[in-house]
């Protein structure tokens, strides 16, 4: 498979498991106190936001190609991260603002990732030409 067909293809897969992954990161954020305990027993708390933001990070910055989308994307991921948290207080979980923090380094470091996998598949491509 060529380098183009695959970054086709990743960027497909991205985009079309992003609105899920939104749905998923939504309800385990808002779950009862004894729906989450269950994961958060097996983890770190801060290590399951970092993950799931770091993919929904990664996910956008693959499935855009202009980096000003990526932009307002990943700010609008962090503002989404601070709302559930905030949301939390509502459904009698605990809000947590290091849990925000874990959010925004997902973001920081999925959008670095992304644009990681993009370089090596476009810009390699290129300086073999």
């Amino acid at each position: 498979m060529q380098r183009d067909q695959l970054l086709r293809v990743i960027r497909s897969l991205a985009l079309y498991s992003f609105w899920p992954a939104i749905a998923l990161v939504a309800w385990g954020e808002l779950s009862s106190n004894h729906e989450a305990a269950a994961l958060e027993g097996l983890f770190w708390d801060k290590s399951l936001h970092f993950t799931a933001y770091f993919g929904l990070s990664g996910m956008v910055c693959l499935a855009l190609k202009e980096w000003r989308r990526v932009l307002v994307a990943a700010i609008s991921l962090i503002l989404l991260g601070g709302a559930l948290e905030i949301l939390q207080g509502f459904t009698g979980r605990d809000p947590d603002i290091y849990d925000e923090f874990a959010n925004f380094l997902g973001v920081l470091v999925g959008n670095a990732i992304g644009y990681a996998i993009i370089w090596l598949l476009t810009v390699k491509r290129a300086e073999a030409n």
